[in-house]
């Protein structure tokens, strides 16, 4: 057999196999390492994907974990006010006082965990079993009630009119000892010239332990509660007595009934509810000459009982005393309680009868005093009806004073959930005892308006308090529901405040009233802490002002739009703006990030103005504040950014329609069904013409504000249109005040949904009149070519405001939240002794 012959191979054949001792070439082996390399290059960049996403990924969850804690992070700065500045020890004036605005009369102490006291009562023998007062209520119909003189220190008289009685409220306070001191209330009852017979009221004095400290009742001849003792952190031992009811000469006896009440009470703003539900009919009223008959008091309380009770968990919070003191009496009659602090040595005579008679009409007279050399109505010409409602105006603010102490509850848009803030506590004037018996940010800017001419002390205190709320990037939140008493008052739609939300910056017109007293009188023992409070309230205010230029910006530069508005456009004729205070006012049909809007860049031009003024003051680097003012007050940028060559008027920019209306909701029904199976139908907005961005040719209070807040420079041709439009009888100008909207705009005096009456779409409001009249008292006195214009219309204005509003105190008993614009009658809540009150700065003539 012949040998194999070799294979050739040619063409694409396979290379021939190796042996295994044989080694590849060259260029298989660079081939294949190539491949691994990549390989592993691939497996690298994967793993180090991995690594980056994963710590990414954590760095994520870190930073939204950081982000979402910020909007409950404090200010890190130190507090304006030290942690005890309210206490007996450093501020014993002001320890105690009428700190519970939302009833109608009651005391406590400016501490987290008050003892407080107060006093309910109800008519015996009326028509009503039940008309328990002791919350201010709108719906107790009460003929008027308020303070007629109170100093926000020392003393308060306050009158309350009932259907059939009034009741006169006073108290006196007497600083000693280590505990604020003693106080007395006096409380005298007179019937009314057209009740038929003389009424039978009980009045109901009550002690609560906010679940610190306690109450102990001592009771004497089987019913009648002859005092309460007690004891707390801040107070120490105190005791409570109640004296017995005597006739107007504080000398006869008067006959009355007795009942007591001893129990718990697991929040303050259950009391009224444990009263109501400790009341009983088998009690006998039977005077030495009179029928017997059965009247409600005070029994053994109860809890009701309620179906769910079982699935509802128990009440978790620390339960206080309760203790409350009821005496039945026939009109007319005088009752005193006092209060006795037991640190109080040096105590000579008790603070009752006599004693408290001359202590009260001493402080009378001091406060006469003080209120003709503060506000000088007498010397202006005012009539003593005027100054007796000058000086109501006055009281009802510092009546009003609150001391609060809670956490809000909040949310930013990296919280799944509110949280709460921090517990903090602010001491602050509230709008209205019966509607709004809280602060309310841009309300207080108002408020510290009036009071720093009266005690710039408590402004300080005030803004203090406000500023010490800020959290680390600036925000405050804006409507403060601190504790129990207020979140009972509250819906609940408005309890979360949400941190991109802003309120006009007023607390900065209080700040330029308080550096304009320090420049006038820099010597004086009012004006001496001014320095040293701005001093410590400018690390937060730096912050605060910074939070509304960075926060608040506009689309296009130097300017400024409200966050915050109305999201469900489809139930609002026109979406909401509450966080520039002026609610339902028109502004963009259609919300949008392209809005500007010319109120926030006034504010934000007042601010910048205020805070260079403040900086240069304290030797600070002012430039910054410097340019931003006259970046913002110049008016060629105002004129491009916001006036309205259609309107000739300043106006908001945005994405924006006028042929809007509310409609029927259409819901269609298919054949055969009933209706009662579908959901009631609503009201919705139709928009008939699509949305463009435009000026919003809305004419009214946001139209003023360059001219309200002093942008405008006084030659400026603009001035002449703003004073026009002014005292137009078809636009802004009434006989009471200017309205709020311009009578020939298609949404004055329109529902903004089925539910929301118009509120700032016609009505009079006295804070912006106020402004208008400081305005124009501010041009005609500066030199220009409307000066004369400006002067006249100051008077007519300024005379036509003051007269209604007295016109309305005098004829309803209250000062009202706004005055209708065609018959000047009050309207809204009521009293309404905020920002209201600026009447008397008008009637003073103080800017």
């Amino acid at each position: 057999m012949g040998r194999q012959r070799k294979r050739v191979v040619t063409g694409d054949a396979a290379p021939p196999l190796l042996r295994k001792d044989e080694k590849p070439p060259a260029f298989h082996r660079k081939e294949k390492k190539k491949k691994m390399d990549i390989g592993k290059l691939f497996i690298n960049i994967s793993i180090g994907l991995c690594v980056v996403s994963l710590i990414w990924f954590f760095y994520a969850l870190y930073m939204r974990s950081s982000l979402a804690k910020r909007v409950v992070t404090l200010h890190p700065s130190p507090r304006v006010l030290d942690a005890n500045s309210s206490s007996a020890q450093v501020s014993p004036d002001r320890f105690w006082g009428s700190y519970r605005p939302q009833v109608y009369f009651g005391m406590k102490t400016r501490s987290p965990r008050s003892i407080v006291t107060g006093m309910m009562w109800m008519s015996q023998f009326s028509d009503m079993d039940m008309n328990l007062r002791h919350t201010c209520e709108q719906g107790d119909r009460l003929q008027g009630y308020g303070w007629l003189m109170h100093d926000g220190l020392t003393f308060g008289v306050q009158e309350i009119r009932d259907n059939d009685f009034t009741l006169t409220t006073e108290f006196v306070k007497r600083v000693g000892g280590d505990h604020g001191g003693d106080w007395t209330w006096r409380v005298t009852a007179k019937q009314h010239s057209s009740a038929s017979k003389a009424p039978v009221i009980s009045l109901m004095f009550y002690a609560a332990a906010d679940t610190q400290g306690s109450l102990e009742a001592h009771v004497e001849e089987k019913k009648r509660l002859a005092s309460i003792t007690g004891v707390s952190e801040e107070l120490g031992n105190f005791k409570i007595t109640f004296r017995k009811p005597v006739t107007g000469d504080l000398t006869s006896p008067k006959y009355a009934s007795y009942n007591y009440l001893q129990t718990r009470a697991p929040g303050l703003e259950k009391l009224t509810d444990i009263v109501k539900h400790s009341l009983n009919h088998r009690f006998v009223f039977s005077p030495p000459s009179g029928e017997r008959r059965h009247y409600i008091a005070v029994d053994a309380y109860k809890p009701p009982y309620h179906p769910n009770q079982q699935k509802n968990p128990p009440d978790a919070r620390k339960e206080g005393d309760f203790v409350v003191h009821q005496v039945t009496v026939q009109t007319p009659f005088q009752m005193e309680v006092l209060f006795e602090s037991a640190s109080f040595r040096g105590r000579h005579d008790q603070l009752v009868g006599p004693v408290m008679t001359q202590e009260l009409e001493k402080r009378k007279a001091e406060f006469d005093a003080k209120f003709e050399k503060t506000f000088e109505l007498e010397r202006k010409g005012h009539s003593r009806a005027y100054v007796k409602f000058g000086k109501a105006a006055l009281s009802n603010m510092l009546g009003g004073m609150g001391y609060f102490y809670g956490q809000s509850v909040v949310q930013s848009v990296y919280n799944e959930y509110p949280l709460l803030y921090p517990e903090g506590a602010l001491f602050t004037a509230v709008p209205s005892r019966s509607f709004f018996p809280r602060g309310f940010l841009w309300d207080e800017g108002f408020h510290q308006l009036l009071l720093s001419k009266w005690d710039p002390q408590v402004t300080r205190e005030a803004v203090s308090h406000w500023i010490d709320l800020m959290n680390v990037e600036g925000w405050i939140p804006r409507e403060q529901i601190l504790g129990d008493e207020a979140h009972s008052k509250v819906p609940a739609e408005f309890v979360v405040q949400r941190n991109e939300n802003a309120n006009p910056p007023t607390l900065f017109l209080a700040l330029q009233g308080l550096i304009e007293q320090l420049s006038l009188n820099p010597d004086s023992v009012e004006s001496l802490p001014t320095l040293p409070f701005l001093r410590r309230l400018y690390p937060r205010l730096k912050t605060w002002f910074e939070w509304y230029n960075t926060t608040q910006s506009g689309p296009v530069p130097n300017s400024y739009r409200w966050r915050g508005r109305d999201k469900d456009s489809n139930l609002f004729l026109n979406p909401k703006t509450l966080t520039s205070g002026l609610d339902d006012y028109p502004r963009a049909s259609h919300p949008s990030a392209q809005e500007r809007h010319v109120d926030l860049h006034c504010w934000m031009a007042l601010s910048s103005g205020i805070m260079a003024r403040i900086a240069q003051l304290l030797g600070q680097p002012h430039g910054d504040y410097e340019f931003t003012h006259r970046v913002l007050t110049d008016n060629n940028l105002l004129n491009e950014l916001h006036w309205s060559e259609q309107l000739r008027a300043y106006s908001d920019y945005g994405n924006h329609t006028q042929d809007v209306s509310l409609q029927q909701e259409k819901v269609y029904m298919p054949p055969g069904q009933h209706r009662h199976q579908f959901p009631v139908t609503r009201l919705v907005r139709s928009v008939r013409k699509a949305p463009k961005l435009q000026y919003v040719n809305a004419l009214g209070y946001v139209s003023l504000f360059p001219f309200l807040l002093h942008v405008l420079q006084p030659d400026s041709p603009k001035l002449e249109h703003v004073l026009r439009d002014m005292k137009d009888p078809n636009k802004l100008w009434t006989p009471y005040g200017l309205r709020s909207l311009s009578k020939a705009d298609p949404l004055y005096m329109k529902r903004n949904t089925e539910h929301d009456a118009p509120y700032w779409r016609g009505p009079v409001w006295i804070n912006i009149n106020y402004l208008a009249v400081r305005a124009l008292h501010h041009y005609s006195n500066t030199q220009g070519p409307y000066q004369e214009q400006t002067a006249a219309l100051y008077e007519e204005l300024r005379t036509n405001i003051i007269s209604n509003v007295y016109r309305q105190y005098a004829e309803t008993g209250y000062v009202w939240e706004q005055y209708n614009d065609a018959t000047g009658r009050g309207q809204g809540s009521h009293p309404f002794t905020g920002w209201s009150a600026l009447t008397l700065l008008m009637m003073a003539e103080q800017y």
